[in-house]
């Protein structure tokens, strides 16, 4: 028997559609960029309008991704990678109604050629050229926010090291309706453990929040065409936690299935987090140590990671 519904409850709404409001000092700019951190501060995301990628790309989208689950298991299962979730994961017994599959490094061209001919040996240049065009656009809003966040607490010198030393995934998940007017786990609650999430999904809710307070509400769009921005651990260990990374679940019912893609910004390989010196003072005491993000994913999969009631300060927490 599934538990009962939560509330539903509009989280803020920021228009990065905006003329200028993606260029650094304008106007505009200056304008959202409290906007953002008083979000995230509140909720840990927000939704964002974002007309640089247009309805048309996002319905293209949408139908991709619906062409991807369409494909037999045994095609979805050749989306291997030796890091934890880069692949395709499904079959869970405990998530039976969860599926996904993921593009590594999804803004260069040839990882995606690549994803396309492993599920498709006969090509699909189509699939290609919408999904790259998809990332890249959507990587340009994950910069731009977390450029604002930076600009918001004073250490801006220190965010183009952030975002060079950046690689994106692109993960593209189904969760099918359980069939029933009862709710049902379509993914346990959690956060992510990269820098900051960036999600979009179909017409089908699921999405849940957990507040600061630890109620959870409902997340629904505004627009057919909003994302969703949440914080994740490893941008809150950068901040030394003066924002928190965004607790989320998934629950279905009904028997629609709910598409969604995110795209996760990530450190790349050997890349060190480090908190700026900027960001510790006599209130905001150094929470963490400088940490390998590759290593930590390693040990937050391990069964010491899994038990820990936050593995990023099991980890390295002071």
């Amino acid at each position: 028997m599934g538990s009962q519904s939560c509330p539903s409850s509009k989280l803020p709404l920021l228009d990065f559609s905006m003329p200028e409001s993606t260029k650094p000092g304008s106007s505009e700019w200056e304008s959202l960029k409290p906007q953002v951190r008083e979000a995230l501060e509140e909720y840990g995301c927000f939704e964002a309008c974002f007309d640089e990628i247009s309805s048309e790309l996002l319905g293209a989208v949408l139908r991709s991704t619906e062409e991807i689950f369409e494909l037999p298991l045994e095609s979805k299962q050749r989306n291997v990678s030796e890091k934890p979730y880069h692949g395709y994961v499904g079959q869970i017994p405990q998530l039976p109604l969860y599926e996904s599959l993921g593009i590594d490094e999804a803004t260069v061209t040839e990882r995606v050629e690549t994803f396309a001919n492993t599920l498709w040996p006969q090509g699909n240049p189509n699939f290609s050229k919408t999904i790259e065009s998809y990332a890249e656009k959507l990587s340009e809003l994950e910069k731009v926010v977390r450029k604002m966040i930076a600009e918001s607490f004073g250490i801006e010198k220190h965010i183009d090291e952030n975002l060079n030393s950046t690689n994106y995934i692109l993960r593209f998940s189904k969760y099918n309706g359980p069939n029933t007017d009862d709710v049902e786990l379509g993914m346990a609650q959690h956060t992510d453990m990269n820098l900051v999430t960036i999600l979009h999904q179909n017409q089908v809710d699921g999405l849940e929040l957990q507040t600061k307070d630890g109620s959870w509400i409902k997340f629904q769009p505004s627009t057919p065409n909003s994302f969703i921005v949440m914080i994740s651990e490893s941008l809150t260990a950068w901040l030394n936690v003066r924002l928190r990374a965004t607790c989320h679940r998934v629950m279905m019912s009904g028997n629609e299935a709910r598409y969604s893609l995110g795209l996760y910004s990530y450190p790349k390989d050997g890349s060190i987090i480090e908190v700026p010196e900027e960001m510790v003072d006599e209130e905001h005491p150094l929470l963490f140590k400088p940490f390998n993000y590759e290593e930590f994913l390693s040990f937050y999969y391990t069964e010491a990671g899994q038990a820990a009631p936050s593995a990023l300060r099991a980890f390295c927490g002071m």
